[in-house]
C-alpha cells in the first residue's frame, strides 16, 4: 500500500474488514491515520506482541490516555495500563473482588432483567435496538456492581458515549476536549462519592469488594479505585452493548440461524464465541514500543505506538479456515477479543453470561429481525466498533 490509511473513514468505520484484509496481504506492520501509529494486522504478529509485555509495553495506552489537553483522566491509572510487577499487584487484588462468587450473585438477576426488557420490545414495530435492548442489560449490571440507581443509568450512558471518543480526539477537536473533560470532572464527582458511601456503609456490590480487598494485608489506593471505575465503566458497559448490537444484526442478516438457536438456545454460547472472533466489538489496542524493534517485515523504532488490529487478527486467513464466514461449528472458544496473557480481560465471563442471558430472553420471544429503512450510524474510535444507532424491528409470527 502506498499511502496511509485512514482507519476512522466513515467508509472504512460502515464494513472495515476488506481494508484490514488488504493489510494483512500487503502491509501487515505499517503506519496509519489518525496519529501514524503502526497498525498491527496479523494474528501471528498480534500475539507475539502480547506475549511480550517488556518489548511491547501498556505504557503507550498510559501516553494515549495522557494528552496534553487533559491531566488527570483516570484511566490513564488503571490497570489496563501497566505492565508487571504493578499490573500483577493490582490484578490480585481486583480478582478477589471479580470471581465467581459475584457471577453467581448476578446471573439470576441478570436473567430477570433480561426477560422483563424483552417483554417491553414492541412486536414489529422499529425502534433503534442500541437504546431498547443492548444497552440495558449492561447498563444495569453495571449499576448494580457499583451501587448506581437506575435513575442515574442515563448519565453513565452519556459518560461512556463521551469518553469511548478519547483515542478519537485531534488537537483542532477543541469543543470535543471540553465535553471529555467536563465528562470526566463530573463521573470522578460522582465515583468518589460512590466510594466514600461505600467505606461509611458498606453492601453487597463490587465497590464495596474492592475497599475490602487485601493481598498481603495491602489494599487498592485511591487511585487504584478511581482508575477501575473509570475502566468498569467504559470496558464494562461499552464492549457488552456492541456485543449485543452486533448479535442482533448478525440474527437479522442469518433469519436460519435465528432459527436453529431458538430451537437449539444451548448453542448461544457458542455463537458468542464466534461473533467475538467475526464481529467482535474491540478492534484496537495500543502498545509502546520500548526498544527497536523487528516486526511483521516492519523496522519500528523505540518510543513508537503500535495499535494491534484485534479484529482484523480475529479473520486473518493463516489462522482461521473462511475467515469471513460465520461458522457456528468452528472449533472455540475464541479467546483472542479479550486479550491474551497478562492483561487478558477480567471482565470476559461477565460479557459472555450477560449476552448468554439477554440472547436467550430475545430469542425465547422474538422468531426474527428486519432492518428499519433509516440506515445504522457507527461510533468513531479506534479502539471499539459498533452502532450508535441501529434500527430494527422484532417480529413473534
Amino acid at each position: 500500500m502506498s499511502s496511509r490509511v485512514n482507519l476512522l473513514a466513515p467508509k472504512v468505520r460502515m464494513n472495515p474488514y476488506p481494508l484490514y484484509a488488504e493489510l494483512r496481504r500487503s502491509a501487515p506492520v505499517s503506519q496509519v491515520d489518525p496519529g501514524g501509529l503502526w497498525a498491527v494486522a496479523r494474528y501471528a504478529d498480534v500475539l507475539t506482541v502480547m506475549k511480550n509485555p517488556r518489548l511491547f509495553s501498556s505504557e503507550g495506552i498510559r501516553r494515549t490516555y495522557r494528552p496534553p489537553w487533559i491531566s488527570n483522566y483516570p484511566m490513564a491509572d488503571s490497570m489496563l495500563v501497566m505492565d508487571p510487577p504493578h499490573h500483577t499487584r493490582l490484578r490480585s487484588l481486583v480478582n478477589r473482588a471479580f470471581g465467581a462468587s459475584v457471577m453467581t450473585r448476578l446471573e439470576p438477576r441478570i436473567r430477570e432483567l433480561a426477560q422483563q426488557l424483552a417483554t417491553t420490545l414492541p412486536a414489529g414495530q422499529t425502534m433503534d435496538f442500541v437504546d431498547a435492548f443492548s444497552i440495558r442489560v449492561p447498563i444495569a449490571v453495571l449499576g448494580d456492581l457499583v451501587g448506581i440507581p437506575p435513575s442515574l443509568h442515563t448519565r453513565l450512558k452519556q459518560w461512556a458515549e463521551v469518553m469511548t471518543q478519547f483515542t478519537s480526539v485531534g488537537p483542532e477537536d477543541t469543543g470535543l476536549q471540553e465535553r471529555i473533560r467536563a465528562t470526566v470532572a463530573e463521573a470522578r464527582e460522582h465515583f468518589e462519592q460512590v466510594l466514600e458511601e461505600r467505606r461509611r456503609a458498606p453492601r453487597e456490590d463490587l465497590v464495596s469488594d474492592l475497599l475490602r480487598a487485601r493481598v498481603d494485608g495491602e489494599a487498592l489506593t485511591a487511585t487504584d479505585l478511581m482508575g477501575f471505575m473509570f475502566l468498569l465503566l467504559i470496558g464494562g458497559l461499552e464492549t457488552t452493548v456492541h456485543l449485543l448490537s452486533a448479535s442482533a444484526l448478525k440474527l437479522q442478516e442469518d433469519p436460519a440461524l435465528m432459527a436453529r438457536l431458538r430451537a437449539e438456545p444451548e448453542l448461544i454460547p457458542r455463537f458468542i464465541d464466534e461473533l467475538l472472533r467475526h464481529s467482535g466489538p474491540v478492534h484496537g489496542v495500543v502498545r509502546l514500543v520500548t526498544d527497536e524493534v523487528e516486526l511483521g517485515g516492519a523496522r519500528i523504532p523505540r518510543g513508537e505506538r503500535l495499535l494491534l488490529l484485534m479484529a482484523s487478527a480475529n479473520r486473518d486467513e493463516a489462522h482461521f479456515p473462511e475467515p469471513d464466514r460465520f461458522d457456528l461449528d468452528r472449533p472455540g472458544p475464541q479467546n483472542l477479543p479479550f486479550g491474551h496473557g497478562v492483561h487478558f480481560c477480567l471482565g470476559a465471563q461477565l460479557a459472555r453470561m450477560e449476552a448468554r442471558l439477554a440472547l436467550e430472553a430475545l430469542l425465547a420471544r422474538f422468531s426474527r429481525l428486519t432492518l428499519g429503512e433509516q440506515p445504522a450510524r457507527w461510533n468513531i474510535s479506534l479502539v471499539m466498533r459498533g452502532p450508535t444507532l441501529l434500527p430494527l424491528a422484532a417480529h413473534r409470527d
